[in-house]
């Protein structure tokens, strides 16, 4: 890691995420390398060294809880790793988005349509009354004379996902934007009481022996358990037989074992329930109300396993009119103004899912703070994010004022681990570790694999 003298955007979040999981942590506890950062309007790099920071240090607290380390967060790595962190050597990665996904032109403005799963993509193309197989020229040609709100509501409406550019005072007294400025940074409900299941945590693997079931996709969720896994966690990723993400899997499941599993179903419900009765943690990024509509609501989860470390992410916060309307990192930049550059400019967004990934790290920290509050008392908790309120947060940053840093390089070759992934789609290269945590190593046991590389069971 380098060791120059860092901007200090990073701070500010810094502190507040630490507040939002009730921690205290003395000057120096997390240190930042680097002076260069991503080109953009607000300061993405400050909050990737902000969220990795978080996560490093809980890492490091239970790493050595009688006196944990201080870390070393390299800003370049942590900026790029809040884009992909994975060179293939010798293949290509699928496609990330669908040629449907993108940002239109409207009458009066600009809307941008996440088509990314094929059911959302029909869903849109349905409610602008388009064949399944229209073509981007078609799409633009529809939505061209149409108002953007307009637009955003029928595909809503439909099941959809879509969102109107919005400057961002007209985000902030929007209802819903009015909602999450009021939110908590992190919400935290108590859990049940339940024994813990491990002795002292190793040193090297903190997290070895901690079972986590992943329910997530795209994109935090799969962050917070990647990194978990890092440190040795024990992760089970479930999603439904229909669900693809080739862009995305390569990426993010490197250290879990993927399976298959229906929660429709009695036999897939009563599978779940075996694995999370035998669940350290559970990572979700469920609409609120999704898991109650399946009998799986907060109280019978913790009734399930007491002591559940249950964390969750929702993409438009916990309160307010759109609290379960589906939403995306790409969209939650366009409502909240994140993307807005001006009355007359085309959407111009950060140059990373930087809400995804930092609500990601976020979530990783919340496991770990519920995880060190479960060792104390024995009880669980339930813990709640979403990308909305931090989209608040960087925008509260950008508003308080930072200094544009120098504009940070593509990750050159150095920057990848030497030692060879072999995933299942052929050899490749992870980024070196963002982050440094005395004693701890940062390592996965398993190379990324398909979704639907093993079965629903614990190992």
């Amino acid at each position: 890691m380098t060791h120059l003298m860092s901007p200090s955007d990073h701070v500010g979040m810094l502190e507040s995420m630490l507040s939002a999981i009730g921690v205290e942590a003395p000057p120096g506890s997390v240190c930042v390398a680097g002076r260069a950062g991503l080109a953009s309007r607000y300061p993405v790099s400050g909050l990737a060294c902000a969220a990795l920071g978080a996560a490093a240090l809980m890492v490091a607290r239970r790493s050595r809880p009688e006196a944990p380390r201080p870390v070393l967060i390299d800003r370049a790595r942590a900026s790029w790793w809040f884009g992909f962190s994975l060179q293939p050597m010798g293949w290509v990665l699928p496609e990330v988005r669908d040629a449907v996904t993108g940002d239109y032109a409207a009458r009066d403005g600009w809307i941008r349509l996440h088509a990314n799963a094929a059911h959302h993509r029909r869903r849109a193309l349905a409610a602008l009354g388009l064949s399944d197989d229209a073509s981007r020229g078609v799409i633009a040609g529809r939505i061209r004379h149409e108002g953007a709100d307009a637009v955003e509501a029928a595909i809503v409406e439909q099941g959809g996902c879509a969102a109107a550019l919005r400057a961002p005072g007209a985000w902030r007294d929007h209802p819903q934007g009015r909602a999450v400025a009021a939110e908590p940074l992190v919400h935290r409900l108590p859990g049940a009481a339940g024994a813990a299941t491990h002795g002292a945590p190793d040193p090297v693997r903190p997290l070895a022996g901690v079972r986590v079931l992943d329910l997530t996709r795209v994109l935090a969720g799969p962050t917070a358990t990647r990194f978990l896994a890092a440190y040795g966690a024990q992760v089970l990723r479930l999603d439904p037989a229909w669900w693809e993400e080739p862009g995305m899997v390569p990426e993010v499941t490197v250290g879990k074992r993927c399976a298959v599993l229906d929660l429709r179903s009695p036999e897939g419900l009563a599978q779940i329930q075996k694995l999370l009765a035998q669940a350290d943690v559970l990572v979700h990024g469920y609409r609120p109300g999704a898991l109650d509509a399946l009998g799986l609501d907060t109280g019978t989860l913790q009734a399930i396993r007491p002591g559940l470390v249950d964390v969750c992410l929702d993409a438009w916060g916990w309160t307010g009119p759109w609290r379960e309307r589906r939403g995306f990192d790409s969209l939650v930049q366009m409502s909240a103004g994140l993307a807005w550059a001006g009355e007359e400019a085309a959407p111009d967004p950060l140059p990373v899912q930087a809400l995804d990934q930092s609500a990601g790290y976020l979530m990783a920290a919340c496991v770990l703070r519920g995880l060190e509050l479960r060792r104390e008392s024995g009880r669980g908790g339930v813990w709640r994010v979403s990308l909305a309120r931090m989209a608040r947060l960087l925008q509260d940053a950008a508003d308080a004022g930072f200094v544009v840093p120098p504009v940070l390089e593509a990750a050159p070759d150095a920057a990848y681990d030497p030692a060879i992934e072999r995933t299942a789609w052929g050899p490749a290269q992870r980024l070196r570790a963002p982050c440094l945590v005395t004693d701890a190593r940062w390592a996965w046991d398993l190379p990324a694999g398909p979704l639907r590389g093993s079965p629903p069971e614990w190992w």
